[in-house]
């Protein structure tokens, strides 16, 4: 009878923690948008880019993709300066960086200053990418962080079909003046998130790496489904960071060894890693891969380009067709987010991947066979080029698109969770703009369908890849996550340099 009640007695403060929650999340994944409308509004800017500047095609891509490689010293960055400012002052540290980014290209005056832009906002971009997930992972319940953590994605969708509607409805401007408002005016949203985010409390584990074990108990208190669960939880977390469970009080010393040892945690992830954290690594690194690896930017910064070789010719119909595509991301995406803690991961990866294949495989047939009748449109042919090219995105958003970021926020150790994420996102940016800064050139090479065949090939491995790698994580606490991957209760916690020596003696006496 005590168990069929306990779910009743807990309700009301689940709702209204899971509420706070909420709130904190969608104020964090906000700096998603910056990332996500730079990647909507290139999608068409850079065809009045190019007739302006008269820059070549190597230079187009070259400027669509580069952001994503400048997006790494952001990422690397914003590991070392989470954990020594904090996740909040990161999260607004990363929107003034893209305001001064946008600024810069919104008045670029030749292709170097504006690729100079492009530079500045991607350090800005590399800092939201990294931090938002890990603050919104932090102070979520187990019961809804699947949910919650996937609002970057949801935010970077948005900003994207943001981005898109500035494309339609700048592009009747001058040809000098169009290209630069829509680029410019990104910088509007990162000054109003800048301002807001200073309202939302630090991560509870954060507050625990600093020894302030009084203010992580107040936002574990507003966050947690049940004061058991924040107990519990600050219990968790204070084993992970090393300090010892007798200690306690309104501000603790942190031991020595938990001030963040930067060459001990790179040892523990990289360079001597045990057989749990090497899967856990490879499991982050591998899921950010294939999200780009699969082609999802090549479809949306290439989207009006992609759709002309459909035999879409006018203007106006290119960019109305790839706002279409924004906001098929954005519905699916937001259908994601209530799936993910009631489905769960794995099923909806696994469906997510399996429906971008045959998605993939249907548009470079459409976009092949259009291509083989250049002198006539195949109106079968373009009809099938257009719903693959929809439905891919779709599956894309339902699945692939949120998981990989809720995926690689929960896994890693509180330890090595910001070098993790950071390292993940570095996998994701390089990739992107491997296949930001090759497409064009690839569809030279092996037909536009080639293309498209190639990343269809890429997205089947990376099924395999999760079907027999990723483990199910719904419901799992942060600190409880590694046992998933085989890791002890040790391998989870930091340890310095005399425990491990001692640990080696007492194996070497026995």
């Amino acid at each position: 009878m005590a168990s069929a009640a306990l779910p009743a007695a807990v309700e009301p403060g689940k709702k209204g923690n899971v509420k706070f929650a909420f709130a904190c999340a969608i104020l964090a994944s906000m700096t998603s948008i910056l990332l996500g409308y730079d990647i909507g509004v290139m999608s068409g800017a850079s065809l009045y880019i190019k007739e302006d500047l008269r820059i070549t095609d190597v230079q187009l891509e070259v400027l669509m993709g580069i952001l994503n490689v400048y997006s790494l010293i952001g990422s690397f960055a914003a590991g070392r300066t989470s954990d020594w400012i904090g996740r909040r002052y990161t999260i607004v540290f990363a929107a003034v960086i893209f305001f001064a980014g946008a600024f810069l290209m919104g008045f670029a005056v030749n292709y170097g200053m504006l690729m100079f832009g492009r530079f500045v906002a991607g350090v800005g971009v590399g800092y939201a990418l990294m931090i938002a997930p890990v603050y919104t992972a932090e102070v979520s319940p187990a019961s809804a962080r699947g949910f919650l953590t996937s609002f970057p994605e949801v935010f970077i969708n948005f900003g994207i079909l943001l981005g898109y509607v500035s494309n339609y409805a700048f592009s009747h401007l001058p040809l000098r003046l169009g290209w630069r408002v829509m680029l410019g005016i990104g910088a509007a949203p990162s000054v109003v998130l800048a301002l807001m985010v200073l309202g939302m409390p630090e991560s509870p584990r954060w507050l625990v790496m600093k020894g302030r074990l009084a203010d992580a108990k107040v936002v574990l208190g507003k966050t947690s489904d049940t004061p058991e669960e924040a107990a519990e939880k600050l219990a968790d977390i204070k084993a992970a960071a090393g300090i010892p469970p007798e200690l306690d009080g309104d501000v603790v010393a942190v031991p020595k060894k938990q001030n963040n040892d930067e060459a001990r945690v790179w040892k523990e992830l990289i360079l001597s890693p045990t057989p749990a954290m090497r899967r856990i690594l490879l499991s982050g690194l591998g899921i950010h891969f294939f999200q780009q690896a699969s082609g999802i930017d090549a479809v949306v910064l290439y989207s009006p380009r992609v759709f002309k070789a459909a035999g879409i010719t006018s203007s106006n119909q290119l960019l109305g067709t790839t706002c279409a595509v924004g906001v098929t991301k954005t519905l699916f995406i937001l259908v994601a987010t209530f799936l993910l803690d009631r489905v769960g991961r794995r099923p909806l990866l696994l469906s997510s991947v399996g429906g971008m294949i045959v998605s993939l495989v249907g548009l470079a047939a459409g976009l092949t066979v259009i291509e083989h009748h250049p002198d006539g449109k195949i109106p079968w042919a373009i009809g099938v080029a257009i719903a693959s090219t929809m439905a891919y995105v779709a599956f894309f958003s339902i699945g692939l698109g949120p998981i990989t970021w809720v995926y690689s926020s929960e896994v890693f150790p509180l330890h090595v969770r910001a070098l993790g994420c950071a390292l993940g996102v570095a996998s994701n940016r390089v990739t992107s703009g491997v296949i930001s800064m090759t497409f064009i050139s690839l569809t030279k090479a092996i037909t536009i369908g080639g293309a498209f065949f190639l990343y269809a090939g890429v997205a089947v491995l990376a099924w395999v890849f999760f079907f027999t790698f990723l483990p199910e994580t719904r419901g799992q606490t942060l600190e409880a996550m590694g046992k998933l991957f085989g890791a002890t209760d040790d391998e989870l916690k930091p340890q310095d340099g005399a425990t491990k020596d001692k640990k080696l003696e007492m194996a070497a006496t026995k």
